[in-house]
């Protein structure tokens, strides 16, 4: 199949309809009005990222010259101008929600975000206390003078861009928004009435105090928030020096080109014609925003009126058969388990290394880390593990983007603790999800291994929904251990039996697992694939699945973010259908199910269907072989494919609209799921 000539939706615009479904999320009524103001950030937030790598990519591809872009097979200024048309309706949506609704629905639960203009005497005497007491010594406005370069914004944050008039005359200057202090302040209750205020208008309601020394008529202040290019340009050296390099190239970081700049949408025409001479943008860099930037803050958005106003906060479920009063390699010994997290404890990965750390007969840890919690119980037990005598081997994966800072500072810490820290392979990220842990018994060595489709991170495990592998199935546990002795020696795994390790293994065995489907089908056997991911985007991939679409293999999937496969195209899509779940928890799981005539073969793996994660990173996909774990899997997928809630279809059309099945009663998988696991044993 000719991958020019198949139907395909470009990465970018598909990524921005999946920002699109977490906007849905802030406009569902049905949603906690504390979780909408949520997922208004978190749209934001993803936007801010958004724009620092993929747009920063693009605007760099949009200077190629033309034979490139025939390579590239889309033109790139042409996506860039797409990209601005969706942002901007979809601020215009953004905002209108917020100010429109979101404030509303707050002031109909007595709960008022009042700004600079609407305090009164007690409550203005309030802010400007608090303002002299915490915030004014943090303030050091910049005065702009036309004879000094305009200064370098740093990425993210929040300026006010201030105009001080004395008649015909005008003065500008740049003040910094702190991100020390609370983006909230909660004032003092009247008659069960909640008064919130942003620290944005607490400097707005003192701007007189800060600018008390120059004469001036009126004072304005506009909120500005400058996006720059995040990608990182790193010496490939595994080293030191690597080391070195990305320290230096994360200073970079805060300096690089400017990518987007929001503004207030209130801000005089003159005052933006300034910005954009002095800091030399270009008309699609512009993107009008409201009166609050940085909307990311509103994660922490505080929640002053009644515990309905956000999601019951479920406890995490026991896994029927694992006790934290006995040894979990004990249990292991004897059965595989599975933790799903948020429904089920983290803290299993957690007793688990704990175990490791103090037992006498555990010899040798191997762990992969990707991205840690900040303050990182993992980190704490493998510490605890060297301190202990134990042989411990951390490969640290350093350019996890936007957690490189954390990671260099946990490996500096557990190199002084005594573990032995790696690098991995020079070019190639350590994506894998993995933990090997070595106990001599009866004179041999065993090991228990922990695969996982998500992070070893305890934070993140409380919204993040995943699955984790425990086993000490010799089949699986030999495979890893050549995994890890590769990676310690700077090399990919070869000759595997059964683990699925990118970058040699996954291209060709997708490519077998999808062909066996298409023999059976033409063959006239049952065949199909269930694929459950975060993104989809390997052209080639893409292809082999209209291949297999088009000799009559069923294919159902599961993509919470980016699909670049179109579904329901005649002669290559009509047998694939595509949803997304979005909902309180963010569905990060992969899951392979193929028929395999009947006889269904279940994978589990780190990777998505993304050229960097089957080409350009070292990730594991791990096959379930123990039965009931196979039946709960299947039994969650199912789930997934009947929700009629919170899932949408993935279309040619972008629209979003949500899933319909022929269940009339409503199905919503998070809520399913949770009691699924509940009450299933």
């Amino acid at each position: 199949m000719d991958i020019k000539k198949i139907p395909l939706i470009n990465r970018e615009i598909s990524w921005l309809y999946f920002n699109d479904r977490v906007l849905q999320e802030a406009s569902d009524p049905t949603v906690p009005l504390i979780d909408r103001i949520r997922f208004l950030a978190i749209f934001s937030s993803n936007l801010d990222e958004f724009y620092r790598v993929r747009v920063a990519t693009m605007s760099r591809l949009a200077n190629l010259n033309e034979k490139a872009k025939e390579v590239l097979g889309y033109n790139p200024k042409k996506i860039l101008n797409q990209i601005k048309n969706v942002v901007v309706k979809q601020e215009r949506k953004f905002n209108n929600l917020y100010e429109n609704i979101i404030v509303k629905q707050l002031a109909e639960e007595k709960i008022f975000i009042l700004n600079d203009k609407q305090l009164n005497v007690t409550r203005g005497a309030f802010v400007k206390n608090y303002f002299r007491e915490r915030l004014l010594a943090t303030l050091v406005p910049i005065m702009l003078d036309e004879t000094q370069a305009f200064p370098e914004l740093r990425d993210r944050a929040i300026y006010f861009f201030v105009k001080l008039s004395t008649g015909k005359k005008s003065r500008y200057a740049l003040i910094e928004i702190p991100d020390t202090l609370s983006r909230f302040l909660v004032l003092p209750d009247t008659n069960n009435l909640k008064f919130i205020i942003l620290l944005d208008d607490i400097i707005r309601y003192a701007l007189e105090d800060i600018f008390f020394i120059f004469d001036h008529d009126t004072i304005e202040a506009y909120s500005i928030q400058l996006t720059r290019d995040a990608e990182l340009d790193l010496d490939k050296e595994v080293s030191e020096k690597f080391i070195d390099a990305l320290s230096k190239s994360l200073q970079k970081r805060k300096k690089g080109k400017p990518m987007r700049l929001l503004y207030d949408t209130e801000m005089p025409l003159e005052m933006v014609t300034y910005l954009v001479t002095k800091m030399g943008l270009h008309a699609e860099s512009l993107i009008p925003g409201n009166r609050y930037q940085n909307f990311k803050n509103f994660i922490s958005f505080p929640n002053v009126g009644r515990p309905e106003l956000e999601y019951t906060p479920y406890q995490p479920l026991p896994v029927d058969g694992l006790s934290f009063g006995k040894s979990l390699m004990g249990m292991i010994a004897q059965k595989d388990y599975m933790v799903s997290t948020p429904y089920q404890s983290f803290d299993y990965i957690i007793h688990f290394l704990r175990e490791a750390a103090i037992d006498p007969k555990v010899k040798e840890i191997n762990i992969a880390l990707y991205r840690v919690a900040s303050n990182s119980r993992i980190i704490h037990a493998l510490i605890n593990a060297a301190k202990n005598g134990k042989k411990v081997n951390c490969l640290m994966e350093l350019r996890a983007r936007f957690d490189e800072q954390n990671n260099i500072t946990y490996s500096s810490r557990l190199e002084e603790e005594g573990v032995n820290v790696l690098y991995g392979i020079s070019g190639y990220k350590v994506h894998s999800k993995i933990c090997m842990v070595t106990r001599t018994e009866k004179g041999k060595p065993v090991n228990y291994a922990v695969f996982s489709t998500g992070n070893f991170n305890e934070s993140t495990a409380r919204i993040y929904a995943d699955h984790t592998l425990f086993t000490s199935n010799k089949k699986l546990t030999d495979d890893l251990a050549e995994v890890f002795k590769a990676l310690k020696q700077n090399q990919f795994a070869k000759g595997l039996k059964h683990l699925i390790v990118s970058p040699i293994d996954s291209r060709p065995a997708i490519y077998k697992l999808i062909d066996n489907e298409i023999k059976n089908a033409k063959a006239g056997k049952p065949a199909y694939m269930i694929l459950k991911m975060n993104s989809l985007a390997d052209e080639q991939v893409i292809a082999k699945l209209y291949q297999a679409n088009n000799v009559g293999v069923r294919i159902k999937m599961i993509i919470r973010g980016m699909c670049c496969l179109v579904p329901g195209v005649k002669g290559f899509s009509e047998n694939i259908e595509v949803i997304s779940i979005v909902d309180k928890y963010l569905e990060h799981a992969r899951i392979h199910i193929y028929c395999n005539g009947g006889n269904e073969l279940i994978y589990l793996t780190s990777a998505d269907f993304m050229t960097r994660n089957i080409d350009n990173r070292v990730e594991v996909g791990f096959p379930i072989y123990d039965e009931e774990l196979k039946k709960e899997i299947r039994d969650i997928i199912n789930i997934q494919l009947e929700d009629n809630t919170k899932a949408r279809e993935i279309n040619s059309q972008n629209s979003n609209k949500y899933h319909k099945t022929h269940n009339d009663i409503p199905c919503r998988a998070q809520i399913d799921i949770y009691n699924y696991l509940k009450y299933k044993n």
